[in-house]
Formats: C-alpha cells, sequence, structure tokens
C-alpha cells in the first residue's frame, strides 16, 4: 500500500492564509507557537504518523483485539510499543495546559497533527483523542484534589481515558440512565451499572484506565437533569500514587464491528462486587454538564476525522490512477496511459482533493476561532469566536464526517474492482470510516441540535451574523479581477441559505415537526456554504499571492482551479438542498407508522 505523505503545503497554507496563525500566535499564552516551533511540530508529526502510526494500521485492521477468560483485552502486534513512543514524545498534551503536564500549544497548532493522526491509525488514535477530551472536562470541572491526583498521568498519556454515557436501554435518550451511585462515608461513592459501547474501556496499553461515568445519586430527580459524573477509575491508587488494588470494574465482552477493529469497544460492569469506588466530578445532578466538555471536545476531534481519512483515501486513490495502465488518452488517444488520464476519474480526484480542502480549511478556521474565544483580550471579539464555535459545531462534526465518510467510498470507485479487494488497503478506510457519522452524536443528532438549540432558541441571530461575513467574502471576491464564476458560486450559496433561514424561521414557530424533518439537509446546506466561503477564501489568498509573485506559482494556481471546480460541482448542490429543506417536512405527517 502506498506510503502516507503528510499533506504539509496545503496544511501550512491554510494555517497562515485561512486560519491566521499569525493571529493566533499573538493572543495572550500563545506565543510560544512561533514559525520555526509550528513548523517543526508538523514535521515531526508527519514522520511519526508515516513511520510510526500507519505501518501498524494494517495489523490493527487484520487483527483487532481479544477479549481473554480473565477480563483483559489484548490490542494488536505492535501497538503496545507505538503506544509508549508516541506518550515519550508528549504528543497527548500537545495543547493541553502547561501546570499539567502538556505544551499549551493553540488548538490551530494541534488540529493539523490530528488529522495526521486520524489519516494514518484512527483506532489508535482513538485513545489519546479521549485522553484530551477528558482532560478538559476534569480541567474545567473536577475538583483540585481531583486534578492533582489524575490529571497530570491523563495528559502525559500514562493512563488512558474513557466516557460512559450509552446503557442498553439508553442510547441518545439518557433520561432513561439506571446506572446508580451510592454515597460512602469517606466521601467516595460505590457506583452500580453497565455500559456498552465504550471505546478502549479495557486495554493494557496503559498501566491504569479512569473512566468517566454518568450515574444516578439516591435522591436524584427524574431524566437527565438527575444524572451525576463520577471518575472511577480500573485501579485504585496506593499510598504513593500508584494504581494498586483493582476497582470493582471490569469488561464483560468487546463488539465485533465493521471497522476501527484496532479499538476495542467494550461493555463495562460497574459494582458487581460491591460497587466500583468513585468520586464526584463537578456538582451534583450537573453530570451531563460537564460530559458535555468532553464530548464537544470530541465532537471536534471526530469532524477532524473526515477529513484526516478522506486525505488518506485521496493519496491512495491518486497513487492507483498514476500507476494503473488502462485503456487509452483520452486527448490524444494514445495506448499504454495510466488512468488518470480518463475524464472520470480526473474528475473523481479532483473531487476528492476539493472535499478535503473545504474541510480542512473550515476545521482549522474553526480552531483558530476556539483560540480567540479562549485567548482574546478582547471580550466581544473572544464572544463572537465563541459564537461561531458554538453554531458550526455540529456542522463541524456533522457535514465533514458525512463527506470524508463519502469521500473514502468515492475513492473505492476509482480503484474499480480492486478497490473492493482488502489487499488495496482502500476498504478499511471506507469501513473504518462508517462509525463517524454515528459516534459522538449522530447527523441526526447534530442536525436537531444546529436547528433547535443553536438557531431557532435564538432567533438566527448568530446564523444572520455569519451570513453577513460571507458577503463580505463575496465583496472582497468582486474587488478583484477574474472571479466571476467563484463569486457567482459563493453568492447563490448564500442566497440559498438565507432563504433557507427564513424559511426555518418562520416553520420553527408554527409547524417545529417540519423543522425538525428539514434540519439534516439544512445541515447539508450549511455545510455546502460554508465549503463554498472557505474555497472562495483559499482562491482569494492564493490569487494574492499570485499577484505578488510570492511562493510556487503553479500551486497557487492550482488552488483558484480547484475552487472553480468545487464551484461547478459542489456548490450547485446548495440550490437542491434549499428545496428539500422547504418541501420535505410536510409530506411526513401524511404517513404514520402503518405506511412505512
Amino acid at each position: 500500500m502506498t506510503e502516507y505523505a503528510a499533506p504539509l503545503r496545503d496544511m501550512h497554507f491554510i494555517l497562515r492564509e485561512l486560519a491566521g496563525l499569525d493571529t493566533v500566535t499573538a493572543l495572550p499564552g500563545c506565543e510560544e507557537a512561533t514559525p520555526d516551533v509550528v513548523e517543526a511540530i508538523l514535521d515531526e508529526a508527519g514522520k511519526f504518523a508515516a513511520g510510526v502510526l500507519a505501518p501498524i494500521n494494517r495489523a490493527g485492521d487484520e487483527q483487532g483485539c481479544r477479549v481473554e477468560a480473565d477480563g483483559r483485552v489484548t490490542t494488536p502486534e505492535g501497538w503496545t510499543e507505538a503506544w509508549q513512543r508516541y506518550v515519550e514524545a508528549g504528543w497527548i498534551g500537545l495543547s493541553l495546559p502547561v501546570e499539567y503536564g502538556g505544551q499549551g500549544l493553540p488548538k490551530l497548532v494541534s488540529t493539523p497533527v490530528w488529522e495526521m493522526w486520524f489519516s494514518t491509525n484512527m483506532a489508535f488514535t482513538m485513545l489519546p483523542q479521549l485522553n484530551v477530551s477528558q482532560a478538559e472536562a476534569l480541567r474545567i470541572a473536577a475538583s483540585d484534589p481531583l486534578k492533582q491526583t489524575w490529571l497530570h498521568k491523563v495528559v502525559s498519556g500514562e493512563w488512558g481515558s474513557t466516557m460512559n454515557l450509552t446503557e442498553p436501554q439508553a442510547g441518545s435518550d439518557l433520561a432513561a440512565t439506571r446506572a446508580r451511585a451510592e454515597p460512602a462515608a469517606d466521601g467516595s461513592y460505590r457506583v452500580f451499572g453497565q455500559k456498552i459501547f465504550i471505546s478502549w474501556g479495557e486495554h493494557e496499553l496503559t498501566e491504569n484506565i479512569v473512566h468517566l461515568v454518568l450515574a444516578r445519586l439516591p435522591d436524584a430527580p427524574a431524566g437527565v437533569k438527575g444524572l451525576s459524573l463520577f471518575l472511577v477509575p480500573k485501579y485504585l491508587l496506593d499510598a504513593d500514587g500508584r494504581p494498586g488494588e483493582k476497582n470493582d470494574v471490569r469488561c464483560i465482552s468487546i463488539e465485533h464491528k465493521m471497522g476501527i477493529h484496532g479499538s476495542p469497544t467494550c461493555t463495562m460492569s460497574y459494582g458487581d462486587a460491591g460497587g466500583a469506588v468513585g468520586w464526584l466530578v463537578g456538582e451534583p445532578n450537573r453530570g451531563l454538564e460537564t460530559m458535555f466538555i468532553m464530548m464537544n471536545e470530541a465532537r471536534f476531534g471526530v469532524g477532524v476525522q473526515g477529513a484526516g481519512l478522506a486525505e488518506r483515501a485521496y493519496q491512495l486513490a491518486l497513487a492507483y490512477a498514476r500507476e494503473r495502465v488502462q485503456g487509452r488518452d483520452a486527448i490524444t488517444g494514445e495506448a499504454g496511459k495510466p488512468i488518470l488520464c480518463h475524464p472520470d476519474v480526473k474528475r473523481m480526484l479532483l473531487s476528492l482533493r476539493a472535499r478535503v480542502m473545504a474541510m480542512r480549511a473550515l476545521l482549522y478556521t474553526a480552531a483558530a476561532w476556539f483560540d480567540t474565544a479562549h485567548h482574546h483580550p478582547d471580550a466581544e471579539v473572544a464572544a463572537k469566536a465563541q459564537r461561531y464555535v458554538d453554531l458550526l459545531m455540529p456542522v463541524a462534526k456533522g457535514w465533514c464526517t458525512e463527506t470524508g465518510q463519502q469521500a473514502c467510498w468515492d475513492a473505492i470507485q476509482v480503484f474499480g474492482g480492486m478497490g473492493f479487494v482488502e489487499e488495496t488497503g482502500i476498504a478499511q478506510f471506507a469501513r473504518d470510516s462508517r462509525i463517524i457519522t454515528i459516534y459522538e452524536g449522530t447527523t441526526g443528532i447534530q442536525a436537531n441540535d444546529l436547528v433547535g438549540r443553536k438557531i431557532l432558541r435564538e432567533g438566527g441571530e448568530t446564523l444572520r451574523e455569519l451570513i453577513a461575513e460571507l458577503r463580505t467574502t463575496i465583496s472582497a471576491l468582486r474587488a478583484e479581477p477574474g472571479f466571476g464564476p467563484i463569486v457567482d458560486g459563493l453568492a447563490e450559496n448564500v442566497g440559498a441559505l438565507s432563504e433557507a433561514t427564513h424559511w426555518l424561521l418562520a416553520a420553527g414557530k408554527e409547524r417545529y415537526a417540519e423543522a425538525l424533518a428539514a434540519a439534516v439537509p439544512f445541515l447539508h446546506l450549511l455545510g455546502t456554504v460554508c465549503g463554498s466561503w472557505q474555497m472562495a477564501r483559499l482562491a482569494l489568498a492564493a490569487r494574492r499571492r499570485l499577484a505578488a509573485g510570492e511562493g510556487d506559482a503553479a500551486y497557487h494556481e492550482s488552488l483558484v482551479e480547484l475552487t472553480c471546480f468545487w464551484m461547478a460541482t459542489f456548490a450547485p448542490q446548495a440550490a437542491a438542498q434549499l428545496r428539500t429543506v422547504q418541501s420535505a417536512g410536510a409530506p411526513l405527517s401524511a404517513f404514520d407508522d402503518a405506511m412505512l
């Protein structure tokens, strides 16, 4: 299989020209991310991804994980050694606070690094992703004693992390959660219950595992308002703070899945022998709020998975198209040429590259908003960035995963019949990518969040603010010569989004069910428009580099042409998505269950 090559040129261009790396690194607390530091980090991450993670990805898929009779879970060959090297290099703490052992670098710097990890070995990288997400939740909500006891080891990667929400009867409806926690005399709690679909719930890559578990206190109110969050370790700590006695936690089984075989997805049982010892994180009955800190961090990471997997699928498809000889050149008629010469193959490859660039630009821009929201000294500027993060988080997760998954499947088509054969490697990426639209909240859940909590609740205020910013980009494009098709494409997209927003706000008042039925189409529409926006910004930045005579002219021209391809291929979808938003919900009222 073709070796992975980190797309550093694309990454650096987007970091500098679209996401505003210089602006981010000038923020208080971000000064350490100098240009030479960022370049060195991305170079080393690319080497680690290609040299350590990519070579064991196939073994993870073929060997998978096994649960032994004693409840231990074994991982594929080479994974323990890779984890040790990962921890020793300090990669987990890249963007985590210095006071807990992290490096404190901006999220904008860590995001392309995570993209490389996900491109080369998503199943493996799900474990450190959990550590980062849990560290953020503990940093914000845990008591100082809990932070001092657990957080440093989570940040270093010496101890693993999990999040435990789902139960057999409580999937997305967490109000049905039955796990319970009983207070003990020493201030700790005893946790009882079963959790399912727990990624990396049991393994031996780390010497301890820190579980965050949603459960109910004895006097808790019903529903999600009665959920509290508990830190429950695999091993209790001895007097020296080292893992000692085994806690009352065990893995009952692991799932046999379509993909991500190297990541154990466990059914966990708590309290079979008297109660698993745990400690309350945050306030009683407000556990879901704290868990959402971890979930939102994870949701952004899953969006990055979409871009990372699509990038790797593109690389594999491009390499195959360059070496596979079949048919004649469509222009010259010459025989014995690679299939890259076929117009449809070239179209498929350009569609892969364009989608990757659109996702990457949106995600990196969102990462810069994260940093601005957390570090900017002007409260108004920080608040605006946070509004954009909140509004577009469902798009970053929902649209990027849907787009990334489709790109992986489309890459198979470039291979033809060989894409259906496991030895080419592309099938693994298609299988692995299928989960990303599901876990951490399905696309439907993301869309309901976007429409219900992010748009209708505030009367579309932030979305209108975003639309105004899109129109500013249109004005900037019109001020430059030669951008006719790009300007027209973005303007049409913004018009469709504005019309859909008016419809959604009206429907949300009197026909709420119709608004929810249109939620996923609306999410796709907003994703398409944001993709067009980012591609237009890409072209604008590239053209300005060309005009200034800076950098690689051929590369910059290719970005303009790639944007033209996007506007011809993907931007027109917004018009159809608008019609779907406006009309798809009403017919649903005519169908009852018996008609389906």
